[in-house]
């Protein structure tokens, strides 16, 4: 991907076969998922100076070659994992960041997981500190994102609230199990949210549409609620923030992104994740939800269909036969 006249613009390119450095595993990529933020301005997703820079932030293949200090895998293996340049026929992958991929999935449902997975846990588990029988509200809760942190959430024996401003979706989310579900995109949710939770509020938010809804989710907020900021869709950067709210109800704000972390603190929360969440994809419990499938060659019109919100869960591009 290239930034020209202030607009991304995807092209294809013949690059030589990577080799990997120390630490990392060569990945043949059978299919790789698609993450908003890898489009967005601000993301890194172009170099400096207009430079062009190979895209794509998760995969799964097969390993290729390992590099010098790399223990565990074997050439042939299976894996999954958050990797720069996945859009490619081959790519390098850390070898921290690098998951087995349960036998009872596919290469697509396997490219769907790494990358919204584990931000997923770091939102719920790691930063959420989220325990059974709490309640979540996810602000646009059809998202790939939002899918996802449904799943784990119920996992883990959480009741959510979603939120979509299409309601078709919504009744599809009812097989996910999700609790009650407000077909909105306003922020007018607040009345819904208490109600359900007996004028409690909720004990954490993920607020994946952005400042027009921030105001919303901190009414929304219980005591010592906490309030996951992944995403802002909607464009809206800025938001007033209630201070007495904050201070009287204990309440904990944070950020989900990788974008300022290094490759070893992107990595800490990989053992803790194939820990806990990974049995439970093994054992069927949290199955990925992949909702179109692109050949390699039609990444322009995956990302237009992503772009309408046409989807439900995760756009998957298919690698290289």
């Amino acid at each position: 991907m290239e930034v020209k006249n202030g607009r991304a613009e995807i092209e294809l390119r013949d690059l030589e076969q990577p080799k990997p450095g120390a630490g990392q595993i060569l990945v043949r990529v059978r299919a790789a998922g698609l993450n908003r933020g890898e489009f967005i301005f601000g993301h890194s997703l172009h170099g400096t100076g207009g430079n062009a820079k190979p895209i794509g932030m998760e995969a799964a293949g097969e390993v290729v070659a390992c590099g010098e200090g790399v223990l565990g895998f074997q050439v042939g293996e299976r894996i999954m994992g958050r990797c720069p340049g996945a859009f490619s026929e081959y790519a390098l992958m850390d070898h921290r960041e690098a998951l087995p991929i349960p036998k009872r999935l596919n290469w697509t449902q396997a490219a769907a997981i790494p990358l919204v997975s584990l931000v997923v846990h770091d939102m719920l588990v790691l930063q959420g500190r989220l325990q059974p029988q709490e309640w979540v509200l996810i602000a646009g809760v059809s998202s790939g994102v939002g899918v996802a942190a449904l799943q784990m959430a119920k996992a883990l024996g959480a009741k959510v609230i979603g939120t979509s401003g299409s309601q078709v979706k919504l009744d599809r989310l009812k097989a996910l199990n999700l609790d009650l579900g407000l077909c909105t995109r306003q922020p007018d949710f607040y009345d819904a949210v208490m109600k359900a939770t007996d004028n409690k509020g909720v004990d954490l938010v993920i607020n994946g549409i952005g400042g027009s809804v921030f105001g919303e989710c901190i009414r929304s907020l219980a005591f010592e609620g906490r309030l996951a900021t992944v995403g802002y869709v909607d464009e809206v950067l800025k938001a007033e923030l209630d201070i007495e709210a904050l201070h009287a109800k204990r309440l904990t704000l944070f950020g989900v992104s990788n974008r300022l972390r290094s490759p070893a603190q992107r990595a800490q929360g990989v053992p803790r994740f194939k820990e806990q969440i990974l049995p439970l994809i093994e054992d069927g419990q949290i199955p990925p939800l992949v909702d179109r499938e692109f050949d390699f060659d039609k990444l322009v019109e995956a990302k237009a269909c992503m772009d309408a919100n046409l989807h439900l869960g995760k756009i998957v591009l298919l690698g290289h036969p």
